[in-house]
């Protein structure tokens, strides 16, 4: 799949078959995002394959209300940025970190596989980092479900190009 599809027909899916994405997959995936561009080169993002143990700990963090919709998708994978305490490189790092993440909903399309990043609130607290292992030196980006899907997406509504371009005197 070349670059322009995957980026036109990627789709959020919330409804996944129930076997999981496999360890190779996944690190084939993390290699390809290692190549995402950062300043200083970096590499602060982190990816973390949630378990079974660490999704136990995370439901009970999120309360049972919120613990459902982390049962959608067989694998999730937590990605986190490391900051150094530099306001100016946090936020260079931060973005990079996002990008990375990004490259994984693009590779995994790509090979056939469904995605969708949240950003649930639980893990944006202490107790929900606690649950999969940030550190207090990170900064949560995204919680990425990944495995394979069970129904096609239609594409949404997308703004015009016009309405979000600017070309500046």
């Amino acid at each position: 799949m070349d670059i322009e599809t995957a980026i036109r027909t990627r789709r959020t899916h919330k409804a996944y078959s129930p076997e999981p994405v496999g360890r190779g997959a996944l690190e084939e995936l993390f290699e390809l995002a290692r190549w995402a561009p950062n300043h200083h080169l970096t590499n602060p993002w982190r990816f973390r394959v949630v378990g079974p143990e660490a999704l136990a700990r995370l439901k009970q963090a999120a309360g049972p209300e919120a613990a459902a919709k982390f049962d959608r998708a067989p694998t999730l994978v937590v990605c986190s940025c490391v900051l150094s305490g530099d306001p100016v490189q946090d936020e260079e790092d931060l973005h990079a970190a996002a990008v990375a993440a990004y490259i994984v909903l693009l590779a995994a399309h790509a090979r056939g596989l469904a995605s969708y990043w949240r950003t649930p609130g639980i893990l944006r607290t202490p107790e929900g980092a606690a649950a999969v292992g940030l550190g207090s030196d990170e900064r949560f980006v995204g919680l990425l479900h990944l495995g394979h899907p069970v129904q096609e997406q239609s594409p949404p509504e997308r703004a015009p190009a016009d309405q979000v371009i600017e070309f500046l005197p």
